[in-house]
Parts: C-alpha cells; sequence; structure tokens
C-alpha cells in the first residue's frame, strides 16, 4: 500500500540521559556504538542534549541522508543532536526497513527532499521525510524480504571473509618466503643453494628513458585502446603504445610509496605506454618476473624515498636497492606457487563481485 513515511515513522525527540552508550551512524555498517569505532569514549562533551535511541528505531544523519547515511539500531544509546532519530508507530520488519531505507530509489527521494544550496549544506529533517511517499507490502512479505536478505548478507559475508583470509594467507607466505624461512626444493627433494645478495641494478635493466609523460588535455585528444600507465596502474586508455612485452613497474611517486594503499610494483603487459611516474624495469636473464615482483611489492621503501613534501624514489636511489635472490629455477617455483595463490583468490574476489551485483539487482528490483 502507499503511504507516507510519516505514517510508518514518528520522530523520538527524547533527549538526557547521558549516561546511556554513545552511538554512531556508519554509511556501510548502519548504526554502531561509538566504542567499536573508536575504543573507549573519554570526552568530556556535554552529552545531555543528546537524543535518545531506543532498539529498533531508525536513525539517520541528518546532512548525509542523500549519501545513505542511515541504519536501524540494534540496541538503546544516544546520538549526537545532528542526528534524527525516528520511532516506528506501526508494526514493521526491522530488516525490511533497513534495507529500504538503502535503496537507490530511495535515497534519491531523500536526495531531492533535502534543503540547502550545495549538497555540503543538504538537510534531511522529520518535516521533510515525513511527506515522502513510498508503497510497502504486509508484515508477512517484509519479513519474507528480511529473511531472504539476511540470508545474502550471511553468504556475502563469509566471501569477503574467504576473500580476505587468502589475501592475508599469501602476505604470510611471501614474508615467509622472502625471509628464508621457507625453502623450496628440486625435483629430487633437495634444497636449492642460500639466497645470493645483489642490488636491483644487477636483475633488472631501466628502461626509464623510453617514458613519455602526456598532459591530460592531449591524452583527452587520443583516446585509443592502450593502456596509459602512471604510478599506481592505468590511468587512461591512448592511440598508440611505447611497449610491447611483460615489464616491471615501479611507483617513482606519490603518498602510496608510503601508505601502500595500492599495489606499488606491478607488471604491465602486452602494448602499453607509460608516464615518467613509473620506473620501467627489464629483468635481466636469470630472473623470474614474477617473482621479482612480490619482491619488490614485499619492501619497505621509507628508507630509500628522497621527497618532503612528496615522496618520491628516484633512480639513482632505485638502482641500489638490496635484494636476496635465490637461483633462476626456485624463483620460478616461488613465482608459480604464489600465482596459484592469486587465482584462487581471483576466482573468490569473482564470487564476491557476483553476489554484491546480485544484491544490487535485486534491491533494485524489490523497492522499485
Amino acid at each position: 500500500k502507499q503511504c507516507r513515511i510519516g505514517d510508518i515513522y514518528a520522530e523520538r525527540s527524547q533527549r538526557g540521559a547521558s549516561d546511556m552508550e554513545l552511538l554512531s551512524v556508519t554509511m556501510n555498517d548502519g548504526v554502531m556504538p561509538r566504542s567499536e569505532i573508536e575504543g573507549k569514549d573519554n570526552s568530556s562533551e556535554d552529552k545531555s542534549n543528546y537524543k535518545v535511541v531506543l532498539t529498533g528505531d531508525m536513525v539517520y544523519n541528518s546532512m548525509r541522508m542523500w549519501q545513505g547515511a542511515n541504519g536501524i539500531s540494534p540496541c538503546d544509546g544516544i546520538v549526537s543532536p545532528a542526528y534524527t532519530v525516528l520511532m516506528p508507530k506501526i508494526p514493521i520488519s526491522n530488516g525490511y526497513f533497513a534495507a529500504f531505507f538503502k535503496s537507490p530509489n530511495l535515497i534519491n527521494e531523500f536526495r531531492k527532499n533535502s534543503q540547502g544550496m550545495t549538497s555540503d549544506t543538504w538537510n534531511l529533517k522529520y518535516p521533510q521525510i515525513e511527506t515522502i511517499k513510498v508503497c510497502i507490502p504486509a508484515l508477512s512479505e517484509q519479513n519474507r524480504v528480511a529473511d531472504m536478505l539476511r540470508t545474502l548478507e550471511r553468504r556475502i559475508a563469509k566471501q569477503a571473509q574467504l576473500v580476505d583470509n587468502l589475501k592475508k594467507y599469501k602476505r604470510g607466505v611471501v614474508a615467509a618466503i622472502l625471509s628464508h624461512q621457507l625453502k623450496f626444493s628440486d625435483a629430487t627433494g633437495s634444497p636449492y643453494p642460500e639466497w645470493t645478495s645483489c642490488t636491483l641494478q644487477d636483475a633488472v635493466d631501466f628502461l626509464d628513458g623510453q617514458r613519455k609523460p602526456l598532459e591530460s588535455a592531449d591524452r583527452a585528444k587520443r583516446q585509443g585502446q592502450y593502456p596509459y600507465y602512471g604510478a599506481s596502474g592505468i590511468i587512461d586508455y591512448i592511440d598508440d603504445f611505447i611497449f610491447d612485452e611483460p615489464l616491471l613497474l615501479l611507483g617513482e611517486d606519490g603518498a602510496n610509496i608510503l601508505n601502500r594503499s595500492t599495489p606499488l610494483c606491478f607488471i604491465a603487459e602486452g602494448k602499453y605506454w607509460v608516464n615518467n611516474h613509473a620506473h620501467v624495469m627489464r629483468p635481466k636473464a636469470g630472473q623470474n618476473i614474477k617473482f621479482l615482483c612480490e619482491l619488490l611489492e614485499s619492501l619497505d621503501y621509507t628508507r630509500y624515498n628522497t621527497g618532503t613534501a612528496q615522496p618520491k624514489l628516484n633512480q639513482e636511489k632505485c638502482r641500489r636497492i638490496e635484494l636476496a635472490l635465490p637461483v633462476y629455477e626456485e624463483q620460478c617455483r616461488i613465482a608459480n606457487f604464489l600465482s596459484a595463490l592469486d587465482q584462487r583468490a581471483d576466482k573468490a574476489q569473482s564470487v564476491l563481485d557476483y553476489l554484491l551485483s546480485n544484491r544490487a539487482g535485486l534491491l533494485q528490483q524489490l523497492f522499485i
């Protein structure tokens, strides 16, 4: 049936319970105790004006409702006056409305009804949200939808945990291999000799002289099929290429050198162009490109950083990076083993992407 949100929810305005648990509204996880996000609350702020929240209340950030900052509270507590608290006026399924209030169509309605000149000042208070018209099914159908969504969310959570565990396992394996704790053997079962020390320039040839940067305006005029690489990977596609072989790319500058939010070393294959923000390296004879990539990605580059305001790895420093390398046969064995782990993680990630896509499509169909 069609009704207004004000027919379903009333605003809860109760205050004066500063001793209750402090809650926050997150974009992805809904309402959570602040202690689970930031640890123990030691602030001296006066919370006497904070709003009371009871289990099952809908809580939303008045200035971020158009982005989906809302959720059903799993517990009693208090929230900042910047939040709006809604309490059910009729029997409803909390699981259904938790998903309904994050559905694309309803989020769009929240955006259209928010007041303010720009997105930074948009605000959705109760007088604006209560008039929004919605269509809701009977309570029994709400419960069926909520049960289905809970099952799907549990499946997604399990798959996401599998992906995370596989990534952690690979990081542990790489750390063990590169610290020589994990040895690979030849076909007879005999271990390979100890790793030998060298520098990066002993293992690769630098091809930085062939790089060529293009301004964004120039790239816009030369759109095409060939990847254009920068410090953190592909940033565009253009109509020509410089390289046509598998090569190692190592980010030359940027915050990623220190914070490592994305891979710093990666392999580029096929035909592609590289700008001057990534070192280009060709492994010398007797070196496995996959092994070198894993090795370089595992390094801490803090001591090689030559930048101040902007982190930078200049070529002179990179050439002197100290490495420990096993013989080629063992490099290949290690590379093959790590590739198998990558394939397993990629397959798990593909399943997770499929589940997430399924959920998005399902929510779109459920809440038209």
